[in-house]
């Protein structure tokens, strides 16, 4: 199989099929999803033979139904809190919850004991009280559906499923010697289906996980069988007797799947989603493909699939699919989107390294950079050796060695007798090494590969056939929707247009002048473009005349002109407002330096402009970098006409402050470089246009954002409360002048399966950063997580019903849908802001997850999108909301904060350290699974973090 190494991955997908994580129902820690084990691949072998039949191990066991895993979280109230919130009341359901949320270190904890649970419903309690009895917390049911917008149809990627006449029945498998590889276990339950189907499994075809559970439709004829398997190696060619492995098989009854309350949950007379028949479902339909085509998290991927397309580096793109069976309000539904993602071609290791370095490496060595720049990309990467004739022996390569082949010696007995890795591979094979000036391969026990006798595996078919009773319907879903009306945008009153109602999600500058311009008294410019002239005309001048600098002399060309432009603006008493950098087209390290130095170091903010937009230099492009530099120098663009004229309910009738959050996490490769949390939070009231943000580095692929609120002791002031969350509130007190009373929460990047879990630990944060700041503070929260990588697809009902359809044919921006292929009872909808510029354009998805302040599906429909007009970098509307964004951006530039790596483990961890004031990143020290501390970011000056200086 090749081996898969996609470019990026921003946000995790959801591991389950249609819920909120495994194990709900048992207990606070084991109702965190955890992330399913990366699949696994072992030596490719095929089955000859079986023992004798096997001895029948009739054990007299009652068939069970399968526990209900809860879908509620349970918290009970508690008289002890922590110092620092005990002065003011919490929420009702939270109170306990909130104080004993586990930090994100905990979750990965076994489970305690579940405690009975007693649900209730949270729309009956409020802020201010705390009810005396052990609680539960449920997500909001949907208050109605929107009315307000014009009705069309639109179709979507859900196809309707019918579920099985029959109870889907769970059998434990256990395999011995136990393999951590899927691929060996499946063909040892393969082999066992064919030789026993008939006999002892009575005709039934099973579904299989490649781990420990099994799946039929309708019992087996025991409830407890002993099987004796053996698997023998692929032939090599070579005539000598192939290796066989035997393994014992034992298939035990475990449960019943009850697809009963599977329908009343569908139907809506059931609150608590069955896990187990919704993930009992998901593996019998990704069975079949499972065997076909190379999976890869919830995708399948072939090369046969499309026609596949170099990328470059050894890289190739195929084409695949993805499934999920979820649950709807149409019933139960599979969606399923084309996909596509990079592979490693199926080529020798060293031309695939040739063409990663884009270097010819047949006659050098390599230097540090370029060792770990390999060792990243082939990390996991499963290969096969060469040398041995036809037995194409399968690895999978851990890492690479550090000093070159020619160097490399082992042991060969206990007397210390040592071999080189050449003279072995001469001896024992006639193999000569020829390019022994390159590092080896490692693999399983450290066994040394060198390159040019290793190649990476081709992939492998092996069709499979089920047939469970599971009917798809072969239709896309046709569902209800509305096309929301566009918001009316104001701007400035001297313009010639005093304000605008943008057309299909888009408007111009023309004849408009900025709500609230910025002002830019002083700026300078450097330019590391060797092309543009300085003949270049400014109007006004800048504060020195341009300075021509190398591009790898980045941080100290810019102290150095910084330097000169204050000691002009010093004794004057006046600051720097703006960097203007002119760059290559192809500027590699020198965007991201420049950023760092500026916002770090300088304390000034900056526009960036490369070479063919200084040539290019027209109207739209001017107008472009206008609107980025005038919220940069705390301007305003536009605000929404409604948030004036005070006419957004739940909003602009009392001060309501909007956030927004996001986790960034590193590529795939990067074992232990820490994830970047970014908060933004609205500075202005009622007009919520402009946003703060605060950034943090945090545990390496933590979601939960650690530092929304902390504490930490000073040796001076005793115990001190900090955070992201408290620091905004003061921003915005200081900026509008009136405290909080309301609080929306957009959460970016959370999959369905941490729900429950980055609920409990944010809302707790954000309840005792609130009370941190005067007691009994506790403003009402609405908590909405945003998703954008979902796989639903929105298409036009009719492509010529231009009512309804773009130009392009993709549904019109405002097209928002809240039935049919939505939750059967929570508060979710799908929202298309944006016109699609290319292809089929993605709904964004808004799922509430806490709602103290009882919005109408209208007002948060009608509120959301009419945000995503105000989008500060262009005169578009966008695809997710501007606070959502604005903290993707945020967490994104906070990466270039840090220090470049160029180690082996890519790590950024360093020692115990200890935790300190939050100052625009974050200053602590949060600490990482193995117990060191994540090394924080450098921090941003003020005069930066008060603007949107991301944009």
């Amino acid at each position: 199989m090749a081996s898969r190494r996609p470019t990026h991955r921003h946000h995790t997908e959801a591991p389950d099929p249609g819920g909120r994580g495994r194990g709900r129902g048992r207990g606070r820690a084991a109702r965190y999803a955890q992330p399913q084990p990366q699949q696994q691949q072992g030596r490719g072998c095929r089955a000859r033979g079986a023992s004798p039949p096997p001895q029948q191990q009739q054990q007299q066991q009652q068939p069970r139904s399968t526990p209900t895993r809860a879908t509620t979280v349970t918290v009970a109230s508690s008289s002890s809190t922590t110092a620092t919130a005990s002065s003011s009341p919490l929420a009702p359901e939270l109170r306990q919850a909130i104080m004993e949320a586990p930090r994100p270190s905990e979750l990965a904890q076994p489970s305690p004991t579940p405690p009975q649970e007693q649900p209730v419903d949270a729309a009956t309690t409020t802020p201010h009280h705390i009810p005396s009895s052990s609680k539960s917390i449920r997500f909001p049911l949907r208050p109605g559906k929107g009315t307000i917008g014009t009705r069309c149809m639109v179709k979507a990627n859900h196809f309707f499923a019918h579920l099985p006449n029959k109870d889907l029945h769970h059998y434990d498998v256990s395999i011995t010697p136990e393999v951590t590889s899927r691929i060996v276990n499946r063909a040892v339950i393969k082999e066992l289906v064919n030789l026993y189907k008939a006999s002892y499994l009575g005709g039934r075809l099973p579904a299989y996980d490649g781990r420990k559970s099994l799946y039929t439709a309708g019992p087996l004829p025991f409830t407890s069988q002993e099987f004796q398997i053996t698997l023998l190696d692929d032939d090599d060619g070579s005539g000598s007797e192939r290796r066989q492995r035997t393994f014992r098989v034992v298939i035990k009854f475990a449960a019943r799947a009850d697809l009963h309350r599977l329908e009343l949950f569908l139907a809506g007379r059931h609150a608590e989603a069955p896990q187990e028949a919704l993930q009992v479902l998901d593996i019998v339909l990704r069975e079949l493909p499972s065997a076909r085509y190379a999976p890869f998290g919830r995708s399948f991927f072939s090369p046969y699939l499309g026609r596949r397309q170099p990328l470059g580096e050894g890289l190739e793109s195929w084409r695949g699919f993805y499934q999920s069976i979820r649950p709807t309000q149409m019933g139960l539904s599979l969606n399923i989107d084309m996909s596509a993602t990079a592979f490693i071609e199926p080529l020798p290791v060293i031309d695939f390294v040739a063409q990663l370095l884009n270097s010819d490496i047949h006659s050098r060595p390599l230097s540090d950079a370029e060792r770990v720049k390999i060792k990243k990309a082939l990390r996991g990467v499963k290969v096969e050796v060469t040398h041995r004739g036809n037995m194409r022996r399968k690895y999978r390569i851990s890492g690479l060695t550090i000093q070159p082949t020619r160097e490399l010696t082992f042991p060969v007995d206990e007397g210390g007798t040592v071999k080189s890795v050449v003279q072995y591979f001469q001896e024992t094979y006639g193999f000569a090494i020829q390019h022994t000036y390159l590092p080896c391969l490692t693999v399983q026990r450290l066994n040394y590969l060198p390159m040019e006798m290793v190649k990476h595996n081709a992939y492998q078919d092996d069709p499979y056939a089920k047939e469970f009773g599971i009917k798809i319907s072969d239709r896309l879903a046709s569902v209800e929707a509305r096309i929301l009306p566009a918001p009316r945008l104001k701007y400035n009153e001297t313009g010639r247009e005093k304000d605008c109602l943008p057309r299909v999600g888009q408007w111009n500058m023309m004849n408009k002048k900025m709500v609230n311009g910025g002002k830019v008294r002083s700026w300078m410019c450097v330019n590391f473009a060797r092309n543009v002239q300085e003949s270049v005309d400014f109007a006004p001048e800048p504060i020195l005349p341009p300075l021509n600098a190398r591009p790898d002399q980045v941080e100290r060309a810019l102290k150095a002109r910084y330097h000169d432009a204050m000691n002009v603006l010093g004794p004057q008493r006046r600051e720097l407002d703006l960097l203007i950098g002119i760059l290559p087209d192809n500027n590699g390290s020198l965007y991201g330096d420049l950023k760092r130095v500026c916002e770090i170091d300088l304390g000034i903010v900056s526009q960036c402009c490369c070479t063919k937009q200084v040539f290019k230099m027209n109207k739209q492009i001017l107008a472009n970098l206008a609107l980025k530099i005038n919220v940069k120098v705390g301007g305003r663009n536009t605000v929404l006409v409604d948030a004036v004229s005070r006419r957004i309910p739940l909003v602009t009738d009392r001060p309501t402050i909007i956030f927004g959050a996001d986790v960034t996490h590193p590529h795939p490769g990067e074992d232990s470089s820490p994830s970047i949390a970014a908060v933004v939070a609205s500075q202005d009231w009622p007009e919520v246009t402009k946003y703060a943000g605060l950034v943090s580095a945090q545990a390496h692929r933590q979601e939960l954002i650690e530092d929304l609120y902390k504490i930490w002791q000073d040796p001076q002031r005793g115990t001190v409360s900090g955070g992201m969350i408290r620091e905004l509130l003061i921003s915005f007190k200081r900026s509008t002048g009136e405290k909080p009373q309301r609080i929306i929460f957009y959460r970016d990047g959370v999959s369905e399966g941490q729900f429950y879990q980055v609920l409990l630990y944010e809302l707790n944060a954000i309840r005792k950063a609130c009370a941190s700041l005067e007691a009994n503070y506790q403003p009402k929260v609405t908590f909405i997580v945003v998703q954008k990588r979902h796989h639903t697809r929105l298409f036009a009902h009719n492509h010529n019903d231009q009512n309804s359809v773009d130009r392009s044919g993709n549904i019109l921006p405002g097209t928002v849908v809240d039935s049919k292929i939505c939750h059967p009872t929570e508060f979710d909808f799908y929202l298309c802001s944006h016109a699609g510029i290319k292809g089929t354009s993605r709904p964004a998805h808004y799922h509430v997850l806490w709602d103290e302040n009882n919005f109408t599906a209208d007002a948060l429909q009608i509120l959301t999108n009419n945000l995503c007009y105000t989008y500060a970098r262009c005169t578009r509307s966008v695809s997710i909301v501007p606070p959502a964004y604005y903290a993707h951006l945020a967490a994104f530039r906070a990466r270039f904060y840090m220090e470049p790596d160029t180690s082996d483990s890519s790590s950024v961890i360093s020692g115990p350290g200890v935790r300190g004031p939050l100052s625009g990143s974050s200053t602590s020290r949060t600490r990482a699974p193995g117990g060191a501390a994540v090394k924080p970011l450098p921090a941003l000056k003020d005069s930066v973090k008060r603007v949107m200086f991301y944009c």
